[in-house]
């Protein structure tokens, strides 16, 4: 494929990441002007409040499995293997990624938050699935 179409994604979820990170700041900076939590405690990591432990987790996990999605739309430019299909995959995870971050910071409904991060999960392996096999017969 040509052009740097898999990055988009990519970039797309590098967005979702800053704005976790502007969302856990307002609400931290929320709960220090209410009075609830000292600015000091965020500096020792003690007792983050429920509304802000919550982005917190979320960001965490935007730093797991997303690792293996930016390593494989890398692999997949640089082997030649990016195309139409894999392109539409990058997009699908990076969807469900977003899915789950609002369901995650929103009601975090584990009914509605799991089986969008299994869809992530079996869409980023189908794109593994296409690498290997494209190296295989490479």
């Amino acid at each position: 494929m040509t052009g740097y179409q898999i990055f988009w994604p990519l970039l797309a979820h590098v967005a979702l990441v800053y704005g976790l990170y502007a969302l856990l700041g307002m609400r931290r900076a929320r709960m220090v002007r209410a009075g609830s939590i000292a600015k000091s405690d965020y500096r020792e990591n003690r007792g983050e409040p429920a509304e802000s432990q919550v982005i917190k987790n979320c960001l965490a996990n935007q730093f797991e499995l997303p690792v293996l999605f930016y390593a494989c739309c890398v692999l997949l430019y640089i082997t030649d293997a990016d195309n139409i299909v894999t392109v539409g995959l990058a997009w699908g995870f990076v969807a469900l990624r977003y899915a789950h971050a609002v369901i995650h910071v929103t009601s975090n409904d584990l009914r509605y938050r799991s089986p969008i991060f299994a869809a992530g999960y079996l869409v980023l392996a189908a794109m593994w699935v296409w690498l290997a096999i494209w190296m295989a017969m490479g």
